[in-house]
């Protein structure tokens, strides 16, 4: 996997999971922060495959 797309991963996780962290109570420690932060992971990880499968990247070849 690329760094560029850990970042477009961890962007879009943040904006799926922010929602549901600001209602927290950012004090108190809870099992439910990191629920929502992997749901958020896995929920972006399958967006970014559906992007890649819909529109494909073609093959960059570098001149010698």
């Amino acid at each position: 996997m690329t760094e560029e797309r850990k970042h477009a991963i961890l962007f879009a996780a943040t904006l799926l999971s922010a929602r549901k962290l600001i209602e927290l109570d950012p004090d108190k420690p809870t099992m439910a922060k990191q629920f929502f932060v992997d749901r958020a992971i896995e929920d972006a990880a399958f967006i970014l495959e559906r992007i890649d499968h819909r529109w494909p990247t073609e093959a960059k070849t570098r001149a010698v």
